[in-house]
């Protein structure tokens, strides 16, 4: 089975159109695919699946925080309809518009004028989020690259680092339950925490009510793969995966390109198959 359970349309940060990211996923044979943009289901709106062989799940990824680091929260397989969810999405999204005005105001002070119109030029009339400062910056030549500009402004405990809008962690995951979805914690690997914080943030995201972690986030070497899937089976969590594709020329994160979990491992899909 090629299953990839996080990945972004243009609705969020992503590169593709929600059609041209669900034809790309046939074309590449995969089985169960999620869309998960940030703090959006607009992407559901606006797809068609064009082969009986797609499943799609659908979800989302939101945005929260804990003990002051910002984190991302998965729902999958959730009722698009639920109105607890779609009052969640819609106070999500304000508080992404607030954000995007505070870092624009971050950047000012640091001499950028006008980031915030910059950024929306390459939201594709989507959410702006920090990719989209990033690429501004690039543009304007205040940095070389996407990169830098996290490294510099926008990455963790820069001055674009802005996270104290969203909603608590224990507030996100009952939002997805109430939604009948499993709440899995995003990529833990990314967060560059230590080893005994990332066990703390897996403990507490479980003691909420969080019942999933990605043991696999994107290419990643063994070695990582075999420690998430002993964090997952130490704290009672399934074990989800995905590439967090967002653009066809990132092959680190490539649609589909998602390897199998370890045998030790629960995996999500069980609990729908």
């Amino acid at each position: 089975m090629n299953i990839d359970l996080h990945c972004h349309t243009n609705v969020s940060d992503g590169a593709l159109p929600p059609q041209e990211l669900v034809d790309l996923a046939v074309e590449r044979n995969i089985d169960v695919l999620s869309i998960t943009d940030h703090d959006s289901l607009a992407a559901y709106s606006s797809i068609v699946n064009p082969s009986a062989k797609l499943r799609i799940i659908p979800g989302i990824e939101f945005s929260t925080y804990w003990k002051k680091s910002g984190v991302h929260i998965v729902g999958l397989d959730l009722d698009l309809s639920n109105s607890t969810l779609l009052d969640a999405v819609a106070q999500q999204s304000a508080a992404r518009e607030l954000r995007a005005e505070k870092i624009a105001q971050k950047l000012a002070h640091l001499g950028f004028d006008n980031c915030l119109e910059g950024a929306k030029s390459y939201t594709s009339g989507g959410q702006v989020g920090r990719p989209h400062f990033a690429q501004h910056l690039v543009a304007i030549g205040a940095v070389a690259n996407i990169q830098q500009a996290f490294k510099r402004y926008l990455g963790a405990g820069k001055p674009g680092d802005i996270k104290e809008q969203w909603a608590e962690m224990a507030t996100v995951v009952e939002w997805i339950r109430g939604a009948g979805g499993i709440a899995v914690l995003a990529h833990p690997t990314k967060y560059k925490m230590t080893g005994t914080k990332l066990s703390a943030l897996i403990r507490d995201f479980s003691e909420v009510g969080g019942e999933a972690m990605e043991v696999i986030s994107g290419l990643q070497i063994p070695s990582l793969t075999r420690d998430m899937a002993n964090l997952a089976r130490k704290n009672g969590l399934l074990a989800s995966c995905g590439s967090d594709f967002h653009s066809p020329d990132q092959p680190w994160a490539a649609l589909g390109m998602v390897a199998q979990l370890p045998d030790s491992c629960t995996p999500i899909w069980s609990r729908w198959a």
